[in-house]
């Protein structure tokens, strides 16, 4: 696994270090690893499919480096573009899905932030307040894959998730602030969401679920009931909401705070995708746009917002503990294991034991049950304590940089609540599942986060 330490202490300079050759380095030690790495996870004996993949592959990036370059702002609608599609790949005796559009724009963005840190676009630590956390996070990260027990499992994390999708914040963060190609990239997003939600929609009343094997293998609907789950171009309902859930809150603070005819289509908006939501039925997706919903109210109405929680709390508790199965459970201080998941209990238990540098990373990532945990829990049992300090961390300064003194007046401030409220739906859905750093929407969120943050700054 050196090699995957190299790639990320590269990395790790990359995000936080200073000065164009030292970055550089940290760039050209992030490549070399991320290749060693890709070399040993592939299986033997089609050396020439990997040779032709790895030319088209190396002409696509260095044409989408060029674009990026003359025009940096393509690189999130590219982002955007690429975010849903997991492509089926079999090689040899290895299947799965992978996003092998958005690997192809990562490596396009490093190919433009080598020309960009060679030709003098230097900066330094472009993520702002997230750069600290986030090359320690992945710093750790690599280290602690050095004693994991599932190494291979810790590789393909760290090549096909950390790695890449931390590189590619870091390129995001570079951008300047222009609320012109943001307001391309909402509109995007919205369209993307609508499209795929009104498929939802067809999928439920047809009962017909196209490029949706995993709900198929899964058997998750029922075509004689109403229960008939959807998740359209998505690999699963909870990706598939995850997705939608952004929109509607990015359409949300239009439709709270903006003027003239822009929330009516706003309004528009959020009813479609709603509705495209439902017959996802992914609890996540639900938790997740509730606890959004909240944060958002909070903005606009502030202090009466608080009544607003409390009363919903108090509603929630009472439906609850109307339910005589959840009475039953809370009143009777039922034991741990029969009111959680068993990986979950395992996961603590694992933590536990092992809480100063955790079991190593890619130890408490099996390939069919990644779903079954959440962040939190995967990261203490994985990383130990100084990798739950991090994500508490990474946390934390994404509530002050998103909602300290946001008075939401301006299209900067509505942006930074946007990133905000879609920083704190994928949060609190890698509460029920373990999706936070594998989601390349939390890296996008984080990175324009930053961006504004610095626009505010300097205005």
């Amino acid at each position: 696994m050196t090699a995957g330490v190299v790639a990320a202490l590269g990395l790790a300079v990359v995000i936080a270090g200073r000065g164009r050759p030292l970055r550089f380095a940290g760039l050209a030690a992030w490549l070399a690893g991320s290749a060693v790495l890709a070399l040993t996870l592939a299986p033997h004996g089609h050396a020439g499919l990997y040779a032709a993949a790895a030319a088209v592959g190396l002409l696509v990036a260095g044409g989408l480096a060029w674009v990026f370059v003359r025009l940096p702002w393509l690189l999130v609608i590219a982002l955007l573009a690429c975010a849903p599609l997991r492509i089926p790949v079999s090689v040899g005796e290895a299947h799965g899905r992978l996003l092998l559009p958005l690997y192809a724009v990562v490596a396009g963005a490093a190919l433009a932030l080598a020309w960009q840190l060679t030709f003098g676009q230097g900066g330094a630590r472009e993520l702002g307040a997230f750069a600290w956390p986030v090359a320690l996070l992945v710093a750790w990260s690599g280290i602690a894959s050095i004693w994991s027990g599932d190494r291979r499992q810790g590789a393909v994390y760290l090549l096909c998730y950390l790695l890449p999708f931390a590189l590619l914040a870091a390129s995001v963060a570079r951008l300047s602030w222009a609320p012109g190609w943001l307001a391309t990239a909402y509109v995007q997003l919205a369209v993307t969401a609508l499209a795929v939600a009104v498929a939802g929609i067809w999928q439920y009343g047809t009962r017909d679920v196209f490029w949706g094997p995993r709900v198929i293998a899964d058997g998750a609907h029922e075509t004689s009931s109403w229960f008939y789950r959807v998740s359209p171009v998505f690999d699963g309902a909870s990706a598939y909401g995850r997705f939608l859930v952004v929109a509607i809150l990015a359409s949300l603070v239009l439709l709270l705070f903006a003027r003239g005819v822009t929330p009516w289509l706003a309004l528009g908006a959020v009813a479609v995708t709603f509705a495209g939501l439902v017959p996802s039925f992914s609890q996540a997706s639900y938790v997740a746009l509730g606890a959004g919903i909240l944060v958002a109210l909070a903005a606009l109405w502030q202090r009466w917002s608080l009544v607003v929680v409390a009363a919903a709390a108090v509603a929630v508790l009472g439906v609850s503990l109307g339910m005589p199965a959840t009475r039953h459970r809370v009143l009777a201080e039922a034991d741990l294991s029969a009111v959680a998941d068993a990986r979950t209990t395992d996961g603590v238990e694992l933590a536990t034991r092992h809480p100063l540098v955790g079991i190593g990373t890619g130890g408490f990532r099996e390939p069919k049950a990644d779903a079954a945990h959440d962040s939190p829990i995967t990261v203490a049992a994985e990383t130990g304590i100084p990798g739950l300090v991090l994500l508490g961390w990474l946390v934390l300064a994404a509530v002050v940089v998103c909602f300290r003194r946001n008075a939401v007046r301006g299209p900067t401030g509505r942006a930074r609540l946007a990133f905000g409220l879609a920083l704190v739906a994928l949060v609190v859905d890698s509460l029920l599942a373990d999706t936070l750093f594998q989601e390349p929407l939390f890296w996008a969120a984080l990175a324009l986060a930053a961006v504004a943050a610095r626009a505010e700054v300097q205005a």
